[in-house]
């Protein structure tokens, strides 16, 4: 029991013990806890008080950088302001001096202008008081022509319209001899032009003399034995020669001339066909209807084949390549045909080689402008049988057989039926033109020469001071002799001008004739 409660004595001397030391502790964590509080909180405050020092130096610093850059900002706008300032001063200043100097020379100008004014009031009336002189002289002076013209008239016994019509004659004279020499100065300009536009002058000068000129032959003779085969030509009634003329297509003439019966026919192929025939049937000596018809019809066969081969021929010769067996067969049919004597296939042939020689000289294609020479005239192989000119015709047929253009336009346009759209077209336009007026070319009846060269000689023999004209080298020249008393060098200049241009106009001639005016002034004395 003692020591129970001794054991519990000791025990709570320790827990009082204990709890004082915790009591302690405690009390002195406060303590220490509120001395470190203190502590911190006066390092807080003293933290406290160096940073806004520090934010009012700061602050004080950039009030007085601001300050500082504002007054820099003031001064700057004050300095531009006032050299601104200046400027506007100086260039019132430079306008006040202007307009001063402005005022200066309109005062000036005005005392001028007035001076001027007053000049001019004083011309005025000088120039009025000279009008009102003049006016007085024109009187005086009509008065006086007046009086003379009449005393002139009197003289001359003439009349006022004749001496009008005289004055008038006077004056034209005056007036062509002007002209002629304004169209002389143009010629020569334009020749001496034409050495800079040759390619273009070239084909539009060889273009005017280039025309058509078409007379056909249409009637061959048939050489007979004898006069007694007229009548086995003719047959009973008549049957044979109808029967002839039946088969053929031509006409065939027995007339009362001695040794030849004629055939008439306007296609040269039918004709050749007849000929070819008659001279079979003469050498043969059979002459019914049946065996005519034979005849007839072996020859046109054989005809056939000599038309195929000589198309074909001509384009070996001319060598061309693509060209449609109906054209080679159409340009075959040109041997049968002439122009003036000329044969056309050949005429063909030699175009086509003028236009390549003109073609290559002029830096064109000379292989499209030989093509375009050839077929100029297929249109002659046809145009028996169609309406229209040889022209249209050939183009649509070389058309409908895959011919293209400038070709076309070369056959419809050799004749200038159709405009030009090609340098080709007036290249075939100046070979046919060669080609038709080389000598020998063509022929023509005695009774066209006489005629041509008559009419030349009348056309020259047409114009004023004109004393003689003869026509010269079988009509390809007119020589014209005019009175040099009359005519000068200009006007006999015009003169020529104007009858090449009237014979182009009046007359049908290939190729060119050539107009030459002679003007001579002779003086003669004799010595005694």
């Amino acid at each position: 029991m003692i020591s129970s409660m001794l054991v519990l004595g000791v025990g709570g001397i320790e827990l009082g013990w204990l709890g004082g030391g915790l009591v302690v502790g405690v009390v002195a964590a406060l303590g220490i806890s509120k001395l470190l509080g203190l502590a911190s909180l006066s390092q807080a405050k003293s933290d406290a008080r160096r940073i806004r020092d520090q934010a009012a130096v700061e602050a004080r610093t950039e009030a007085e950088k601001a300050r500082l850059d504002a007054e820099r900002a003031l001064l700057e706008r004050k300095e531009r302001a006032e050299k601104e300032l200046e400027q506007s001063r100086s260039e019132i200043r430079e306008n006040e001096r202007r307009l001063a100097k402005r005022e200066d020379l309109v005062d000036r100008k005005e005392e001028t202008l007035t001076l001027k004014e007053q000049t001019l009031t004083r011309q005025a009336e000088s120039f009025k008081q000279r009008e009102e002189r003049i006016l007085q002289r024109e009187a005086e002076t009509q008065r006086v022509l007046d009086e003379q013209k009449d005393k002139l008239y009197k003289i001359a016994d003439l009349t006022p319209a004749a001496a009008k019509e005289l004055l008038l004659e006077r004056v034209e004279s005056e007036s062509r001899q002007e002209v002629a020499k304004v169209a002389r100065k143009i010629v020569e300009d334009a020749e001496h032009d034409a050495k800079a536009r040759a390619r273009e002058i070239t084909l539009m000068a060889v273009q005017r003399y280039a025309g058509e000129h078409t007379s056909e032959s249409t009637v061959r003779t048939v050489e007979i034995p004898s006069d007694d085969m007229k009548g086995r030509i003719i047959g009973r009634e008549g049957r044979n020669i109808r029967a002839i003329e039946k088969a053929t297509g031509v006409d065939i003439i027995v007339d009362d001339t001695p040794g030849v019966i004629v055939v008439s026919c306007f296609d040269k192929i039918r004709q050749a066909v007849a000929v070819e025939a008659l001279n079979r049937l003469i050498a043969d000596g059979r002459m019914h209807p049946t065996r005519i018809e034979e005849v007839v019809d072996k020859v046109r066969s054989e005809i056939g084949e000599r038309i195929l081969k000589a198309g074909k021929d001509a384009v070996l010769e001319v060598n061309l390549r693509g060209i449609h067996p109906k054209v080679v067969e159409a340009m075959g049919k040109l041997h049968y045909r002439t122009s003036f004597g000329q044969n056309v296939l050949r005429h063909s042939i030699e175009v086509a080689y003028l236009c390549q020689i003109i073609a290559d000289q002029l830096g064109l294609d000379g292989t499209i402008a030989r093509r375009c020479g050839f077929l100029h005239d297929i249109g002659k192989a046809m145009d028996q049988e169609m309406e229209g000119g040889h022209p249209k015709i050939g183009m649509d047929f070389a058309k409908q057989y895959g011919e293209k253009e400038p070709v076309l336009n070369a056959i419809g346009g050799h004749h200038a039926d159709i405009p030009s759209t090609s340098f080709y077209t007036p290249i075939v336009m100046a070979a046919d033109a060669v080609s038709s007026a080389r000598p020998g070319a063509r022929r023509e009846s005695m009774e066209k020469y006489v005629q041509r060269l008559t009419e030349l000689q009348d056309i020259a023999m047409g114009f004023k001071g004109v004393t003689e004209a003869y026509a010269i080298q079988a009509g390809r020249e007119v020589r014209v002799m005019i009175d040099a008393a009359k005519v000068g060098d200009d006007e006999a200049f015009l003169i020529a001008h104007q009858i090449a241009k009237r014979v182009s106009e009046e007359m049908t001639f290939p190729g060119e004739i050539k107009v030459t005016v002679l003007r001579e002034t002779r003086a003669i004395e004799y010595a005694r």
